[in-house]
């Protein structure tokens, strides 16, 4: 297309950068824009627009910011399709105070943000556990005449009910209903699954009687609710009453509901009618996924079946299921329990090696396994090793440390455990 003659337009290249994006070729197009100022291609804005969007999915944001700058250096004023890009990149890699910044420097700069960019900001806060702040910048948007829709509240509503706000959830759900703002069933789903952990059953029953007054219909999410919350109150058979309820509505089952009975059976000690589900699953066209295995993994491990756990990481690895974390720290609290710590630390070795980071309770199984072997020592030499690079300790960590041996009197190094952890305490209060 480059060595046409003549050559085509930018608005031509625009398309087929547009195209290869929706391909999520994005490595393609930053390459295909370089070669396009080679060969004397003048980029606009919806050029180095795109070429943002892809250095924020390429996890590039710094590029990201450098296009923004040579945008403003050749005189192409950045649209809100722009900012809105970035913002969107710093809220996907967690950079919350980054993005509230930019939407700030966006305003300033006289860019009127459209409800696009509001909901991304929204997202972001409301992904990263900021509620307050989700709250606030939900009130400031609708000061300044925004009408978000139902989708923005939904965020908000879900964030609320994440951090068990349930009331402030209520209030904004009845907000949205006197806005006549119709709810629909993920604003459901959200409440119900909130008011079910809760164990409040008198609350999620008038939401499902709700729903029917609103001839809103149950989806797969809210019957796999349901059913989980009979499960973990040990109702199994009233979770096997829902399904039926399900299928009759045309719903069939899927990976979560399967893998909610697995969990559920294994948890009262029937593996064997775990392995039966999975069994049916299969038979249905549903393959096991890795939180499947998962539960088994444990299952076995925690009935000291070690072989059998260990046949199931090997299907696991023969099935192309690349094991995940969880998978890793099973295997090593089952080696664990069974006070194998060599075992146990080569797997934790080979957990790092395979790319997989550990994280505060792969570090805590491995220090609570040493302290009940009288490792001492090398449960030290881990808790250090976290505190030099390792995720941040919880109280879990030092609790194990300080229990399991008369720390204090026994093993002087605990008193520097002791000490971090009062400052750890001190640096979370005062954050």
């Amino acid at each position: 297309m480059i060595h046409k003659y003549p050559m085509p337009s930018v608005v031509e290249f625009n398309k087929l950068l547009g195209a290869i994006v929706r391909m999520k070729l994005y490595g393609i197009v930053v390459s295909m824009c370089s070669q396009m100022e080679l060969f004397g291609v003048s980029h606009d804005v919806y050029t180095l627009s795109i070429l943002i969007n892809c250095f924020c999915q390429l996890g590039q944001i710094d590029f990201g910011f450098s296009i923004l700058g040579k945008m403003l250096k050749l005189g192409v004023e950045p649209t809100v399709v722009t900012f809105s890009t970035l913002i969107n990149g710093l809220c996907n890699q967690s950079k919350i105070s980054q993005a509230v910044s930019l939407f700030d420097e966006m305003i300033g700069r006289g860019y009127q943000p459209d409800l696009i960019v509001c909901s991304t900001m929204l997202n972001g806060l409301c992904k990263t556990e900021n509620t307050d702040r989700a709250v606030r910048f939900l009130r400031m948007i609708e000061e300044r005449g925004f009408e978000p829709n139902i989708v923005a509240y939904n965020t908000v509503i879900d964030c609320l009910c994440k951090n068990s706000l349930l009331k402030e959830a209520f209030d904004l759900f009845s907000e949205v209903k006197d806005k006549g703002i119709r709810p629909n069933i993920v604003s459901y789903n959200c409440l119900i699954h909130a008011t079910c952990k809760l164990g409040q059953q008198k609350e999620t029953r008038q939401l499902l009687n709700e729903m029917v007054d609103n001839n809103i219909s149950c989806d797969i999410v809210t019957y796999n609710i349901l059913i989980d919350a009979h499960c973990k109150e040990g109702m199994i058979y009233k979770a096997v009453d829902i399904v039926d309820t399900m299928v009759k509505q045309g719903i069939e089952p899927n990976i979560v509901t399967y893998n909610i009975f697995i969990d559920a059976y294994c948890k009262e000690g029937m593996v064997s009618k775990a392995v039966e589900t999975i069994d049916r699953m299969r038979k249905q066209g549903i393959e096991p996924n890795v939180i499947t295995y998962n539960i088994l993994v444990y299952a076995y491990f925690n009935k000291a079946m070690v072989s059998e756990a260990e046949d199931i990481v090997d299907t696991m690895i023969k099935q192309d299921i690349e094991p995940d974390v969880v998978t890793y720290n099973a295997i090593i609290n089952g080696h664990c329990l069974q006070n194998q710590m060599g075992k146990a630390k080569r797997v934790f070795s080979l957990m790092i090696e395979k790319g997989c980071a550990p994280d505060i309770l792969s570090y805590n199984i491995m220090i609570n396994g040493y302290c009940k072997s009288k490792r001492l020592d090398e449960a030290m030499e881990l808790f250090h090793q976290i505190a030099q690079n390792g995720p941040i300790p919880d109280t879990v960590t030092y609790n194990t440390l300080m229990q399991e041996t008369d720390c204090q009197m026994k093993h002087t190094s605990c008193l520097g455990a002791w000490k971090i952890m009062i400052v750890c305490l001190i640096a979370s209060v005062t954050m």
